[in-house]
């Protein structure tokens, strides 16, 4: 049985995808939510391991509506699941990985958590089986917030369930030339466009499945695809968003988890061509997009790293990752009666270095963490303040959105 508008269209990219594509697929099946309320769409990009006739076996099978499209390799996870968005017709869409798998109940409560809150993004918790998973943003299952006031800028992966209307309004699909980070730029920009975003913290909807065979997509390719994913990303924030407090907070997440890994370890075992070429690749994002707001967000070896590589100073960059790297830790410095501090990475107030003392400060929530600091006064009370608005100013959203 099939119905006109089926509640959620599952789509599913396969590329060589066995055996984990069986546990997939039954993690589909065993889903909660009325069959009749749900279709699939399984795309083979071109298996050569049987992952064509798997799912072919699976659609003969099930009691749900299953479209299965058999093609050329694409080269990648945007051609799939354009293809599969394109043949949707559900009333929201679910990308689903073909190593990894639902959890129990998973799309019953997405879609209840969807349309209880009339959000067009629901996000829901992911465990890691075999590899880490993003953790910072289930925290508490948040019936209503957006990419500003939560952690959600930290999970870009496309394994959400997004408002089919959304998409098709505004024409969203996956940038098919980017060959990573390619979901990271169409979540972030759900995000943005979304009536609100819903978060379900507290069940597993998602397992994230590290392959043992190493095929896994976000393991593959070089880093010069790392630098085009951060810089579509970085212009598709500041092309939605003008300079300023909000900018800055999205900026931070593609320079922290994108920019910066390429500058860490790996850099003291790259050849003196590949880190001249990295720095060479970022100077434009660092050029257009670092800034005082994106940096004071960050902790102080973080922010120095990022600095130097602005500046382009692989000598000293060298140093500091060394010292990382030798999980060696810095001197704190307390100053103007504990209320400042600083810490002492390589070049502290080296003057042949001339890096800026600012760049190693460390901000209150870095600092709370060394005995002997204490917030200024001052400083807390405007905080104090401004924390207080932003809660006011959320409720009235809230008040306004339930209003309407």
């Amino acid at each position: 049985m099939t119905v006109a508008e089926p509640d959620v269209s599952v789509i599913i990219g396969a590329y060589e995808a066995m055996p984990y594509l069986v546990e997939c697929l039954a993690s589909v099946e065993a889903q909660t939510l009325d069959p009749a309320r749900i279709e699939v769409i399984a795309v083979d990009d071109g298996s050569t391991d049987g992952s064509g006739d798997c799912l072919e076996e699976f659609a003969a099978r099930v009691p749900m509506a299953v479209t299965v499209i058999r093609q050329e390799n694409s080269g990648g996870p945007s051609g799939p699941r354009n293809v599969g968005l394109a043949k949707a017709t559900g009333r929201y869409v679910f990308f689903l990985d073909a190593d990894d798998r639902l959890g129990p109940e998973a799309l019953e409560r997405m879609v209840a958590m969807a349309d209880r809150n009339g959000t067009d993004v629901v996000l829901g918790r992911v465990e890691g089986v075999n590899r880490k998973a993003p953790r910072s943003m289930w925290g508490k299952t948040l019936e209503r917030t957006d990419v500003f006031s939560s952690n959600i800028k930290f999970t870009l992966s496309a394994q959400k369930l997004f408002r089919r209307a959304l998409l098709e309004r505004h024409g969203m699909r996956f940038d098919e030339s980017l060959w990573t980070g390619e979901d990271a730029v169409f979540t972030m920009e759900a995000y943005l466009r979304a009536d609100g975003v819903s978060v379900v913290a507290d069940h597993t909807c998602y397992y994230l499945v590290g392959r043992s065979d190493g095929k896994h997509v976000t393991k593959s390719g070089s880093y010069t695809l790392r630098f085009d994913s951060a810089r579509a990303l970085t212009e598709l924030i500041a092309r939605m968003l003008p300079p300023g407090a909000k900018r800055d907070v999205l900026m931070v997440r593609p320079f922290l988890v994108t920019v910066l890994p390429q500058f860490g370890p790996v850099f003291l075992r790259n050849d003196e061509d590949v880190r001249r070429t990295k720095l060479e690749l970022a100077k434009p994002l660092m050029d257009a997009y670092w800034n005082e707001g994106v940096s004071h967000r960050l902790k102080v070896h973080e922010r120095l790293r990022l600095h130097l590589v602005a500046e382009g100073r692989a000598d000293l960059l060298a140093d500091v990752i060394e010292f990382l790297r030798d999980k060696r830790e810095p001197d704190p410095v307390l100053e103007k009666r504990g209320t400042r501090l600083y810490l002492a990475y390589p070049h502290f107030r080296d003057r042949a270095a001339g890096v800026p003392d600012r760049v190693y400060l460390a901000e209150p929530r870095e600092a709370k963490a060394f005995p002997g600091w204490r917030q200024d006064p001052a400083e807390s009370f405007l905080r104090r303040a401004a924390r207080k608005v932003r809660r006011q100013l959320r409720r009235l959203t809230v008040r306004r959105t339930a209003e309407a």
